[in-house]
């Protein structure tokens, strides 16, 4: 039976991993509007220091795995490792194919970065949903959140606003978008998750009738 469940909960997650990081993309075509705290952090990076937004990307989701397990291990599986790894690699694919939406008019990027923000909620709500594993900024902030007594809200505020000011320091692309990304994927994410759930869940209720009537 998990087996069977597995099978349903793979495609998901691969498919939300591969939407998150074109979302990620697509946002990054148009990052003078402003990006995310931690892609701010990546492009102020890839700038000063080079190597590529995803090579960056795939440095700190593996920094952030290794600490996470020095203060709670439960919050670690394959498919922490496997979002740490997968994402980076797969947006620095998608720029390299430069098949993404280009920045245009005012209007027009911010419909693309407005474009970025929903397929990123719905690529997260949908490799989330799947819990294979949690990527390893969550699963960071998850433990941190626990270790402390913290709340995940107030801990993800205070994480993303250090790492915010690093990235504005290190002249990375900071905008009105950067501070109101969250307000805007969060509900995309929490409609996808609870979506993809329930789809998960009959979909492995099916399949279960299946077998057993065979």
């Amino acid at each position: 039976m998990i087996k069977l469940k597995l099978k349903i909960q793979i495609p998901f997650f691969i498919i939300g991993l591969i939407l998150f990081s074109y979302g990620i993309a697509v946002a990054i075509k148009v990052k003078y509007l402003g990006v995310h705290p931690w892609d701010v952090l990546n492009i102020a990076l890839y700038d000063k220091f080079g190597l590529t937004i995803g090579t960056w990307n795939v440095i700190f989701g593996i920094m952030l795995v290794l600490v996470t397990l020095l203060i709670d291990r439960t919050y670690v599986n394959i498919g922490t490792f496997i979002n740490a790894l997968m994402v980076g690699t797969m947006v620095d694919f998608f720029l390299w194919l430069d098949i993404l939406p280009q920045a245009s008019t005012l209007m027009f990027d911010v419909l693309v970065l407005l474009l970025g923000v929903v397929i990123m909620g719905i690529g997260g709500g949908m490799y989330n949903a799947a819990r294979i594993g949690s990527g390893p900024r969550d699963g960071f902030m998850l433990a941190i959140s626990v270790k402390l007594g913290y709340s995940i809200s107030r801990v993800r505020i205070i994480v993303e606003s250090v790492v915010l000011v690093v990235a504005l320091l290190l002249g990375g692309p900071v905008f009105i978008f950067t501070i109101i990304y969250t307000f805007i994927q969060s509900p995309i994410f929490q409609a996808s998750y609870k979506l993809c759930t329930t789809w998960i869940e009959k979909l492995s209720s099916l399949k279960n009738k299946k077998v057993i009537s065979m």
